[in-house]
C-alpha cells in the first residue's frame, strides 16, 4: 500500500470498535464495513481486511506498545502499522506515535509472556496449567495467520487434476503431506468466485480438520451419523470417503447451519446427506442404536483455532469454558446411545486443553463400561493446520 487513505483506516477503526465494542465476530464486521462503501477496490479491502485481523491478534502487545487506551483503536491499528515499516501521515490521532518509543516498549513487552505474545491473563495462566512447557511453542503458532487450505472433492475430480487447473489460472497450490486431498494456497486470494469452487471440485477446509472424517473408519455403505454437523464440512468430506453410498444423517441444532449444509452438498454432487434438525431429545431417541459410525464434533473453546479466529480470545471468558464442558459431558453421555454395538465413534474438538479432550473421553469411559477406547489423535497448531483432538471409541 503506498499512500494511506483516511477513509480506509475509518474502516478499520470502526471495524475494530464494533469487534471489541459492539460484540460483533471479526469476519462479519469486516464483512458490514466493506459493504458499506462499494468503491473500495481489491487493495483497500485487503488491506482493511488484514489490518484488522492483525491489530486484533496483537490487540495486548499494541495497546502496550502505544501506551494508549483499550480504546484508542486509532493508536492500536497505527501502532500495528508503524511496526510494519508503514509511512504514517501526519493525521492528528497518529501524532503521538513515534518508531523508536514503540521499539523501546516492544522490548519491555519480551519480559512478560501474556503481553509480547497478546493473550488474557486468565488464558495465559489456564492453558500453562495445562499444557505445561508445552504451551508457549503452541502459541506462537496460534499467532501466525491461518493459510488457505483447500480439500479436493475427490467424487468430481483428484488432487493431481485440480492442482493443474488452479495453476492454468496462475493460482499456485502446495501439497500437506499429512492429509491426502488437500492443497494449500501459495499465496492468499479469493477462491470462491472460481467455476471449480462453483461447481464443487473443492471446498475450504483447514488441514487439522481434514483428519477426522478419515479417523472414523467409515465406509461405502455404512450409516453414518454426524451429530453436531454445523455447516457440514466434516460430513461432505464423509459422503467422499464413502463414495457418496450409503447414508449420512446430519444433524445440529440450529436450522440455518443444516440450510447451508444442503446447498453445499449439491454443489458437491453428494445425494446420500440428510439433515436433521435437533429440537428436542426425541430426535436423539428416535435413532437410538442404529449408526453404525458416529462423529461427535462438539461445542469447545475454539482454542486450537484462535489463529484463524484471533478475536475469540478476547470474547471468551473463564466460565464459558466451564459451561462448554459441561456440554460436552452432556453430548457424550445422551448422543452416545446413536451408536450400534459394535459401531465406532470420534469425540472431537477443535480445542488445546486436555480438560476438553482426554480428559472428557476418560470420564465418559469411566461411566460407560459399554464402550471401549480404541484410539486418539491430538493434532497441535503449525503452519498449515489448526489444533484439534479427536479419539476413537468403540461400543462393545
Amino acid at each position: 500500500m503506498e499512500r494511506l487513505h483516511r477513509n480506509v483506516c475509518e474502516g478499520v477503526v470502526n471495524c475494530l470498535n464494533d469487534i471489541f465494542f459492539g460484540g460483533k465476530y471479526a469476519d462479519k464486521a469486516i464483512e458490514r464495513t466493506l459493504k458499506s462503501n462499494p468503491k473500495w477496490g481489491s487493495r483497500d479491502r485487503k488491506f482493511i481486511a488484514e489490518t484488522v485481523y492483525e491489530s486484533v491478534r496483537w490487540y495486548r502487545l499494541l495497546q502496550y506498545i502505544a501506551n494508549c487506551e483499550p480504546n484508542d483503536f486509532w493508536k492500536i491499528s497505527g501502532a500495528w502499522l508503524l511496526s510494519n515499516g508503514t509511512t504514517l501521515p501526519p493525521w492528528k490521532e497518529w501524532s503521538s506515535l513515534d518508531a523508536s518509543s514503540l521499539k523501546s516498549r516492544y522490548e519491555e513487552a519480551k519480559k512478560t509472556r501474556k503481553i509480547i505474545h497478546s493473550i488474557p491473563d486468565w488464558l495465559d495462566e489456564l492453558a500453562s496449567n495445562e499444557l505445561g512447557e508445552n504451551w508457549e511453542n503452541v502459541l506462537l503458532q496460534l499467532n501466525e495467520p491461518a493459510e488457505v487450505i483447500l480439500r479436493v472433492n475427490t467424487l468430481k475430480t483428484n488432487l493431481q487434476s485440480l492442482k493443474k487447473t488452479l495453476l492454468l489460472k496462475n493460482i499456485a497450490t502446495e501439497n500437506i503431506s499429512f492429509a491426502s486431498d488437500a492443497l494449500v494456497l501459495s499465496k492468499r486470494q479469493n477462491i470462491f468466485s472460481l467455476p471449480e469452487f462453483q461447481n464443487g471440485l473443492f471446498e475450504v477446509q483447514d488441514g487439522g480438520s481434514q483428519l477426522i472424517a478419515p479417523f472414523l473408519r467409515a465406509e461405502p455403505g455404512m450409516r453414518v451419523i454426524d451429530a453436531c454437523a454445523g455447516a457440514g464440512g466434516k460430513s461432505l468430506h464423509l459422503a467422499a470417503l464413502l463414495q457418496n453410498k450409503g447414508k449420512i444423517i446430519a444433524m445440529d441444532v440450529e436450522e440455518w447451519k443444516l440450510n447451508e449444509l444442503q446447498k453445499r452438498a449439491k454443489r458437491a454432487g453428494i445425494n446420500t446427506i440428510e439433515t436433521r434438525l435437533i429440537d428436542s431429545l426425541k430426535a436423539i431417541k428416535r435413532l437410538e442404536n442404529s449408526a453404525d459410525r458416529l462423529l461427535l464434533d462438539v461445542p469447545c473453546s475454539g482454542l486450537g483455532v484462535l489463529k484463524r479466529n484471533p478475536d475469540a480470545k478476547w470474547k471468551l471468558k473463564p466460565e464459558n469454558i466451564e459451561q462448554v464442558k459441561n456440554t460436552q459431558k452432556e453430548i457424550l453421555e445422551t448422543y452416545s446411545l446413536m451408536l450400534k454395538s459394535g459401531g465406532l465413534m470420534v469425540y472431537a474438538t477443535c480445542s488445546i486443553l486436555p480438560s476438553e479432550n482426554t480428559e472428557q473421553v476418560k470420564y465418559f469411559l469411566s461411566k460407560n463400561p459399554l464402550f471401549e477406547w480404541v484410539d486418539e489423535k491430538i493434532v497441535l497448531p503449525t503452519t498449515q493446520n489448526d489444533g484439534f483432538y479427536m479419539a476413537l471409541l468403540q461400543k462393545k
